[in-house]
């Protein structure tokens, strides 16, 4: 496998295969989970998504920590 190759990997196949090596977009949180960009931007303005932070002006997620948030809601839906 090409680094190239490596680094085009989807972000989804890797979480679950794992961590990936690098943060998350909000591209990546989109595709993973199905929904649009607006609705990744509206989970962060009202705390209900998975936690990111800002790099300068660009928001990133830390997988582990996306991971753990996809959990705890597969945990609610099943406790409810």
């Amino acid at each position: 496998m090409s680094p190239t190759t490596a680094t085009q990997a989807d972000p989804r196949t890797n979480l679950r295969a794992g961590l990936p090596d690098r943060y998350l977009t909000p591209d990546d949180i989109a595709e993973m989970f199905e929904v649009s960009k607006e609705t990744v931007y509206a989970w962060r303005k009202k705390r209900i998504g998975p936690p990111g932070f800002r790099v300068g002006k660009h928001v990133r997620y830390d997988p582990a920590a996306v991971k753990r948030w996809q959990d705890a809601r597969m945990a609610a839906e099943e406790a409810a």
